[in-house]
């Protein structure tokens, strides 16, 4: 780990400073902080964009080796490093799916790479009601709870990193999370 920074609780700045370590000095240890941090998100992003795990996992090495090559390139008046990060991610996923096509070794016909049915306009504003129900219902939290639940949700943090980002006992972030769910199921009763 870099410096005695856990790649858990490290916030924009402290990943923003890791990445201009990165480019000045090619610090290992700032890299190795990085690729903690990094790799199992950009991992788990890829599959979320429809990868097998082998693919995926390749990809994401070949992006935490482009955050090496590049991090001179990366400015932080631009964006904040995750941006970054899962823009060199997506675009890697872009050039290979192109590489393959232009190999032959994709099927257009395949049905699965062609995009949903768009929804009809009343699905697509009883989305915008349940939406504004879920905003209403976290707003009702507490601060405390509604904090852990953006921490899980919102940036993907384990409970785990949550504690450690929080400096909370795991079972106090188990808690709230428990608590804040409850909470947001009795508020939210109609959805489904």
């Amino acid at each position: 780990m870099a410096a005695g920074l856990r790649a858990e609780a490290m916030d924009g700045t402290a990943l923003a400073r890791l990445v201009e370590r990165v480019a000045a000095t090619q610090d290992r240890a700032a890299f190795g902080a990085l690729f903690d941090h990094f790799a199992p998100r950009v991992r788990g992003f890829l599959i979320r964009r429809g990868l097998p795990q082998a693919q995926a996992d390749e990809l994401a090495q070949e992006t935490l080796l482009a955050i090496w090559r590049r991090a001179g390139s990366y400015d932080v008046a631009k964006s904040a490093v995750s941006t970054w990060v899962y823009t060199i991610a997506r675009n890697l996923h872009i050039d290979q799916y192109r590489k393959l096509v232009r190999a032959g070794r994709v099927d257009l016909t395949d049905p699965s790479l062609r995009p949903g049915e768009a929804p009809a306009a009343d699905e697509l504003y009883a989305r915008g009601q349940d939406v504004s129900a879920v905003t209403e219902a976290l707003a009702t939290l507490p601060n405390d709870q509604r904090r852990v639940l953006e921490l899980a949700f919102m940036e993907g943090l384990s409970h785990s990193e949550i504690a450690l980002k929080i400096a909370l006992p795991l079972g106090t972030v188990k808690s709230r999370i428990r608590l804040a769910m409850d909470k947001l199921k009795l508020g939210l009763g109609g959805l489904q």
